[in-house]
C-alpha cells in the first residue's frame, strides 16, 4: 500500500516553511555573471542517440549560480494543504526514476522565430517525479500552475530580474515524465546545468525547465515575472490575424539531416540519409524530397524512447550529380514542418555524387 502524503512528509522528517525567502540563502554568488551561450556543434556530430555534456548546448540567462548544497532547500508552498520544505539529503530518499528526453532551446526570445537554430540534443534525466512531490503537498482545488523558481538573479537584455520564475499548467506538471532532476547522463548536474536540481519538463523547450531550483507555488493564474511576459512568448501560427501570442512551451514538429554532411562528395551511388526528429508528441513519418518537395520519398522513423528524438533513415540509388536534400517530419496530430517561415523549417543540406 502506497504511504500516504502527509505520512511520507513525516517519514523524511520534512520541515515546514522557512522565513520568507530564506531558500535563496544557498545560492554563494552568481560567477560567471550575466547571459551566455554555448551553441551545439553542427548537425553532422550530432550522430549518437544520447548527447555527451560537452555537445549540449548550454544557456544561461543571468548568470550561473553557485549552490551550498549543503543550505539548499526545495520549498513547496501556495495552494496547498501541507506546505513544506525539503533539503538535499531528503529530495534525494524519494522515488526516483530516469527519462531520456530530447532537450532544445528556443532560440532568442529577442528576434523573430523564423531561423532553425538546432540547439537540441537528447540526454537521460533522473530525478524525483514533479507529480509526487506536488502530492505530498496536496495541492487545493483552485489550484492551476505550478510555479517554479531558481536561485540565480540579475539582468538579461536589460531586463533585471531577483529571480528566474517560469510555470507550468497543473496538468503538465503532473505528467509522468517531468522531474525535479539531480543528475544528467547518469552524472550529478553540473553547476551550468542547474545543479544540485532543476526541473526537467520534456517535451518542452529548455526556457521552461528551471536550473538552480529552489521554490515549487501552486497559484490559481499564471507567474507574472519578465520569463513569462516580457521574454517566451510568441505569435500563434494557429491565429490567422498574425496578432495572438502564445507561450514558449510545447516543442513544434522539427527535424535535421545528419547525413550526408554538408558539401560533401560521394562516389557511392548508394546514398544513406540519416537524421533526427523529434516533437512533444511522437514524430510518425519523415518525408524526403531532392527536387524541392515537387516528389517526396518516405524514410524509416524508429520508434520514440519515452520523449527522446528518433532516428529516420533512407536509402536512395543516385546517379552522378549535384543534389540539394531536404527533410519533413510529421507528428502523430498530424503537424508538419513548415518549408519556410518558422523556427522549426526543414532542413537542407547540399551534397554531390560523383
Amino acid at each position: 500500500m502506497a504511504m500516504q502524503p502527509s505520512a511520507e512528509l513525516d517519514e523524511l522528517g520534512a520541515c515546514t516553511l522557512p522565513d520568507t525567502g530564506r531558500e535563496r540563502d544557498a545560492c554563494l554568488e552568481i560567477n560567471p555573471d550575466g547571459f551566455f551561450i554555448r551553441h551545439p556543434p553542427s548537425p553532422p556530430l550530432l550522430s549518437e542517440f544520447i548527447t555527451a555534456e560537452d555537445q549540449l548546448f548550454q544557456t544561461i540567462h543571468m548568470g550561473a549560480a553557485v549552490v551550498d548544497a549543503g543550505k539548499w532547500m526545495l520549498v513547496v508552498d501556495g495552494l496547498v494543504r501541507r506546505p513544506f520544505a525539503l533539503s538535499l539529503p531528503q529530495l534525494l530518499r524519494l522515488p526516483r526514476k530516469s527519462v531520456t528526453a530530447f532537450h532544445e532551446c528556443y532560440g532568442s526570445p529577442l528576434k523573430p522565430p523564423t531561423e532553425a537554430v538546432w540547439r537540441i540534443g537528447n540526454v537521460t534525466w533522473t530525478g524525483v517525479p514533479l507529480a509526487h512531490i506536488l502530492s505530498m503537498a496536496c495541492p487545493l482545488p483552485e489550484a492551476r500552475y505550478v510555479w517554479s523558481e531558481g536561485l540565480d538573479r540579475g539582468s538579461f537584455f536589460g531586463v533585471e530580474a531577483d529571480r528566474y520564475q517560469k510555470d507550468l499548467p497543473l496538468d503538465t506538471a503532473n505528467s509522468p515524465e517531468v522531474l525535479v532532476a539531480f543528475e544528467m547522463n547518469g552524472e550529478p548536474l553540473t553547476k551550468e546545468r542547474g545543479a544540485p536540481v532543476r526541473l526537467v519538463v520534456p517535451g518542452w523547450f529548455g526556457t521552461n525547465m528551471t536550473k538552480w531550483l529552489c521554490r515549487l507555488t501552486l497559484e490559481d493564474r499564471r507567474a507574472a515575472g519578465p520569463y513569462t511576459t516580457t521574454f517566451y512568448n510568441e505569435i500563434d501560427p494557429a491565429d490567422p490575424s498574425g496578432k495572438r501570442k502564445r507561450p514558449v512551451w510545447k516543442a513544434e514538429v522539427n527535424s535535421m539531416i545528419v547525413r550526408p554532411t554538408p558539401d560533401e562528395v560521394l562516389s557511392d551511388h548508394d546514398v544513406g540519409v540519416r537524421g533526427w526528429a523529434w516533437c512533444h508528441e511522437p514524430v510518425v513519418e519523415v518525408q524526403v524530397t531532392l527536387d524541392q518537395g515537387i516528389t517526396w520519398l518516405p524514410a524509416e522513423v524508429e520508434t520514440r524512447v519515452d520523449v527522446s528524438w528518433q532516428m529516420w533513415r533512407a536509402e536512395l540509388h543516385l546517379p552522378a550529380g549535384s543534389y540539394t536534400l531536404m527533410a519533413q517530419a510529421k507528428s502523430s496530430s498530424g503537424a508538419e514542418q513548415p518549408l519556410t517561415g518558422r523556427r522549426n523549417h526543414v532542413h537542407t543540406v547540399q551534397f554531390q555524387v560523383i
